[in-house]
């Protein structure tokens, strides 16, 4: 059997994968990142229309957020010629049965603050007037260029000797003599002492193929559909409601993004927009803003994968050299570079310096078997 060895085997190429693979090759470990589909980042990576919000998401995204700012606004000379942030405020207006919900979300954040709603108005002339009784906004976020971040890392991974394995569905993982053994779909075997599951929506499979307890993760189905405002949007904020039923961004300068804030439970699959979901978008958006729908651009869907805490599940389990790199839910793109570097750290068996290391016990995979 011919197998080719490395150090450390990443599974999925989407943005974790992509991340992983380049910090681990970066640490000296030589690494190959295999991926089932014909190109890298095929499913949610490739949907993503991302934006870094610190006060996003659960305990630990939120962590790994903060650590990630500085590599979005700095990445390291050669990394990409691209601009990776692009600053754009964010904006959460409270109907009046939402007003409690605000203020709780402004207490409890970090750089949120209220925003009078003539204000919003200011930056968004389409809102309605009454529809809101306040808002908070934090002025601090960007929008970030997912695609150059991907292609960055995939980059790097290459310059480092790393092998980047396109159309290589794992299809058997076993562990002999002290190393795991990926046979793909193809025949090809990969070897390595570390395997790394960044398969996302897939990675409860991943985990049965190698024997390792799943930890429950579950796809869910988010849409986003994109509409002509008729009006100049390039310079709103992202805008939405503070209970996440809906929310709008600029896209393309002169279009605006809709999307109804879904989370329907789905399959690991190619998922695709339902008719309906884009209608419910449609119809929330314009309860909020004076803006004539007369036809939609584009629309798409993508699954977010959340644990049962709905935390993220980066590190080592109860089978040796099997790691996790799951369940980002929407806050992959946010936290992807501390979360390469913090799974580094873990493979690697060294300390992920003293902001990360607060994560560790938060991310751990283990929580779920205790």
């Amino acid at each position: 059997m011919d197998i080719q060895r490395f150090e450390t085997i990443v599974i999925g190429a989407g943005m974790a994968g992509a991340t992983a693979a380049a910090q681990l090759a970066l640490s000296g470990r030589r690494t190959a990142l295999l991926e089932a589909e014909d190109s890298a980042g095929y499913h949610t990576t490739g949907r993503s229309a991302a934006i870094w919000i610190l006060n996003y998401g659960s305990a630990d995204a939120r962590i790994l957020t903060g650590a990630s700012r500085a590599f979005f606004e700095a990445p390291p000379p050669g990394f990409t010629e691209a601009t990776l942030a692009h600053k754009r405020a964010v904006v959460f207006i409270a109907p009046p049965e939402q007003q409690d919900h605000l203020a709780q979300m402004i207490a409890t954040g970090e750089g949120m603050v209220p925003i009078a709603p003539a204000a919003v108005q200011a930056m968004v002339p389409a809102l309605k007037p009454g529809y809101a009784v306040a808002g908070g906004i934090e002025a601090d976020a960007f929008d970030m260029d997912v695609a150059a971040l991907h292609q960055g890392y995939l980059r790097q991974l290459r310059l480092l000797g790393g092998v980047l394995a396109l159309r290589h569905r794992a299809g058997r993982l076993e562990r002999v003599g002290g190393e795991w053994r990926v046979e793909t779909a193809g025949g090809e075997v990969f070897a390595a002492p570390v395997v790394v599951n960044a398969a996302g929506a897939w990675g409860d499979e991943v985990a049965g193929l190698a024997g390792v307890k799943p930890v429950g993760l579950q796809p869910k189905r988010r849409t986003a559909c994109i509409i002509d405002p008729g009006m100049e949007c390039a310079d709103w904020p992202m805008l939405g409601d503070v209970d996440h039923t809906w929310y709008v961004r600029p896209e393309a300068r002169s279009k605006l993004m809709v999307s109804p804030a879904d989370e329907t439970d789905d399959t690991a699959h190619d998922v695709q927009p339902d008719e309906l979901d884009v209608a419910i978008a449609i119809d929330r958006m314009q309860q909020a803003l004076d803006i004539p729908v007369r036809r939609i651009e584009h629309s798409w869907a993508g699954l977010r994968t959340f644990s049962r805490d709905r935390g993220l599940v980066i590190g080592p389990c109860e089978v040796p050299g099997f790691h996790w790199l799951c369940g980002q839910g929407g806050y992959g793109i946010q936290t992807a570079p501390a979360a390469g570097a913090l799974v580094t750290a873990l493979v690697n068996g060294t300390h992920p310096g003293e902001e990360l290391v607060r994560a560790v016990p938060l991310t751990d995979p283990m929580r779920f078997q205790r």
